[in-house]
């Protein structure tokens, strides 16, 4: 005997009854009843049910005891469905409706990390990072001795990378378009914003670049100021990051604009 269409029939049966149980729940007006089903679908990780329930329960539980707990497991139900964008949402408007709840820190942090979690590509908008930086520092500076701020600082250190690699994509592209002294520009406002860059040498060494090339496709009449802009900035470097990898290199574009100076003075 084909036991697979039986298995097959049970399935279908199972969920039809799963549905039908369901759709009676949502149409009882026993709302006690309703909020039991709420939670035990809850539990037993069926969200979308759950948060459709707690949707309808709100409103009819707003102002009671039992409303700080429903809301706490509304916005939850959002986050456990990867909607970040209500969660967040949610997560705030918690911390704000309840603030002395033993639950607002946690969702104080949750609402950062909602946006934390919501932070695209680095090639793409930011906006979701540079929140998620906010709030996670006003978490920090609000909770500095809860045992969430060490994840909380490392998703700052995280996020800020973000944006720097955003910056540093941004750079970049200019130079490879050969916007040049757009590079040189973007490059130097990497290095206000990231002093601390671990890659500062590589910023200071394409601000370097970047204008030598500036200076190349520059009229005449310009060049000898623009080539003596690289030799000051390259003397800077040198005196900075003696020890850089991109020594050699700056050394050559150095040696390059002062030949070209030399050239400009007899012609």
């Amino acid at each position: 005997m084909n036991v697979r269409p039986l298995f097959a029939l049970a399935l279908v049966l199972f969920f039809a009854s799963c549905k039908t149980s369901f759709e009676k729940v949502q149409k009882s007006k026993d709302y006690a009843y309703k909020l039991t089903m709420a939670d035990k679908y809850y539990d037993a990780r069926q969200f979308s049910k759950a948060n459709t329930l707690y949707e309808e329960l709100l409103t009819v539980y707003k102002g009671t005891k039992s409303f700080e707990n429903i809301y706490y497991r509304y916005a939850h139900s959002f986050y456990n469905e990867r909607n970040y964008l209500a969660a967040s949402y949610h997560f705030k408007n918690f911390a704000d409706l309840f603030p002395k709840s033993p639950k607002a820190e946690e969702c104080e942090y949750l609402n950062s990390l909602c946006l934390y979690k919501m932070s695209p590509d680095y090639t793409l908008d930011q906006s979701n990072t540079v929140k998620a930086i906010g709030e996670m520092q006003a978490f920090v500076n609000t909770h500095p001795e809860s045992k969430r701020v060490k994840d909380a600082n490392k998703m700052i250190d995280e996020s800020r990378e973000k944006l720097e690699e955003k910056d540093l994509y941004g750079a970049e592209l200019y130079f490879q378009i050969r916007e040049f002294k757009a590079a040189s520009v973007a490059f130097e406002q990497i290095i206000r914003k990231y002093p601390d860059s671990q890659k500062s040498d590589y910023y200071h060494y394409m601000v370097v670049r970047s204008f030598f090339r500036y200076a190349q496709n520059s009229i005449p009449d310009k060049q000898e100021q623009r080539y003596n802009r690289v030799v000051a900035d390259y003397r800077d470097f040198v005196e900075k990051f003696p020890k850089s990898t991109y020594r050699s290199e700056i050394e050559k574009i150095n040696a390059l604009s002062l030949q070209a100076l030399k050239k400009l003075s007899k012609s």
